[in-house]
């Protein structure tokens, strides 16, 4: 249970934060840190935050709802949903601006995600004893992992939610749950792509991660469910959709009792409107082959793929209850890029494991050199309560996993230097996102928002409209930049 909640200045944050990374430990059985972002504020008079309840106001806003976003596309989906509905029952409902009610859809996956939610809810509640917001709702996977703890050490947010209550949260806002919405939402992303949720929660037995604790098991949209959400987003100008789940492999088997992402994706590239599909989460075990072909056939399938591999060492890979070893990964790897020439191949890796040797990680960092990833990220471990792998001893020291993850990083940096290099020159199609200072930022097929690279063109030369398509040539490269110019 939290000892206490410490209110820090931001710039001793960095600092406060290795409370959450002591082995054993998380957000909730010693500390809670709360670094809010104005450094100008006094705490002199702010102690504990109990004590916040005298300074009590009247807020003047009204009949605003403020939906804040944490963690992943999953979340960002839900919210979308969320707000949807609200809108639906004439709600005023905004995204991140102000409003005097606040949703904070949370993440509770990894401890700095932990943090940065408690961070979040901590300073709602100060904003809601100082009357700057009226009220203060939490949903998401914090709240589903840890509402009891949450609704104990901070009484005065409102109510607290989990993933799958979206009725009652509607309800607590003054609002119906409307069936007639299904696949409906207000969508935060840029205009011109949208993810589609195709899958809720996870079967898989993975000992390191938390998710099935929060989700749940895996349950299937149905093909006509998805189209039809496919079909209302086109019309409202998506054209890109970027598929998500816990796990995209295992779609299907709970309703159609077999892995049915194919048939899925025969059914989406019909969409009028849809220029653009991307898979993101795949799982190495049980990939479903049928999908290499589809993609190499489809032009509308993005020779893409998002799949977390997380080590390579067998060793490791035992231990994470993964289900696979090096030489199936490395042939499966094989196999993707025989089927699919030039696809790109995104991965995630975890270092620091309990257990993990230097020999070990020499396994992982030397199979990255020769794999030559497109794209990749590495995450040090995070020892998470109730999950199988807690039960083992946290042995890595942090400063070693970070050594290890910044390593990694570092080669992964060198690969992608080398691959962009050799794009200069080359033609390319682009979606436009945004304008941001003075360049237009876009992607190519191969790139998805927010993680991968993005394409960057001088706006003070050049006009590309956003939301469009447009042909352009790579004329410079970074590591993870590339600089075009319209063809």
């Amino acid at each position: 249970m939290v000892e206490s909640i410490l209110l820090c200045p931001p710039d001793s944050y960095r600092e406060t934060q290795k409370i959450l990374r002591t082995a054993g430990q998380n957000v909730f059985k010693k500390t809670k840190i709360y670094a809010p972002k104005n450094k100008n504020r006094n705490f002199a008079n702010f102690p504990n935050y109990r004590d916040y309840k005298s300074m009590r106001t009247k807020s003047l806003k009204k009949n605003r709802i403020n939906v804040i976003t944490l963690g992943c596309s999953k979340n960002v989906y839900d919210s979308e949903v969320l707000m949807g509905q609200l809108k639906a029952s004439g709600k005023d409902v905004v995204h991140e601006e102000e409003g005097n009610i606040v949703v904070i859809n949370t993440c509770g996956f990894i401890d700095n995600a932990k943090a940065e939610s408690v961070n979040m809810i901590l300073e709602y509640a100060d904003k809601k004893e100082r009357g700057l917001v009226d009220k203060v709702f939490v949903t998401g996977c914090l709240s589903e992992r840890y509402r009891p703890d949450l609704e104990k050490e901070i009484p005065n947010v409102d109510q607290f939610f989990g993933t799958t209550e979206l009725p009652a949260l509607l309800k607590a806002l003054g609002a119906d749950y409307k069936h007639e919405l299904l696949g409906e939402r207000l969508t935060t992303t840029p205009k011109n792509y949208a993810y589609l949720k195709i899958a809720e929660g996870c079967d898989r037995p993975c000992s390191f991660c938390a998710i099935p604790l929060m989700r749940g098991k895996h349950v299937s949209q149905t093909i006509e469910k998805l189209v039809k959400e496919a079909e209302g987003l086109a019309k409202n100008g998506v054209k890109e959709l970027i598929l998500i789940a816990q796990d995209l492999t295992y779609y299907g088997l709970d309703i159609y009792k077999k892995r049915n992402l194919g048939e899925l994706l025969e059914a989406l590239v019909k969409v009028e409107g849809i220029e653009w599909i991307r898979l993101h989460y795949a799982f190495p075990t049980g990939f479903p082959m049928d999908v290499l072909e589809i993609m190499k056939r489809e032009p509308k399938i993005c020779n893409y793929i998002d799949i977390p591999l997380q080590h390579i060492s067998d060793a490791v890979l035992k231990s994470m209850k993964r289900g696979t070893t090096k030489e199936r990964t490395t042939k499966l790897l094989q196999e993707f890029r025989k089927a699919v020439p030039g696809m790109t191949i995104r991965t995630t890796l975890i270092v620091g494991y309990p257990g993990e040797t230097q020999e070990d990680f020499e396994t992982l960092r030397d199979w990255v050199q020769e794999m030559k990833f497109e794209r990749l990220g590495c995450f040090t471990y995070s020892h998470e309560e109730n999950t199988s792998a807690f039960d083992l001893i946290d042995d890595v020291p942090e400063e070693v996993k970070q050594e290890r993850a910044n390593e990694i990083m570092e080669l992964q940096s060198q690969i992608s230097w080398d691959l962009n290099q050799e794009k200069i020159g080359k033609t390319f199609r682009c979606i436009i996102d945004r304008k941001e200072g003075e360049h237009f930022v876009g992607r190519t097929e191969f790139d998805s928002p927010d993680v991968d690279n993005e394409v960057l063109i001088d706006a003070s030369k050049h006009y590309v409209k956003t939301g469009e398509f447009v042909m352009v040539k790579i004329i410079d490269a970074t590591e993870f930049d590339l600089f075009a110019e319209p063809a």
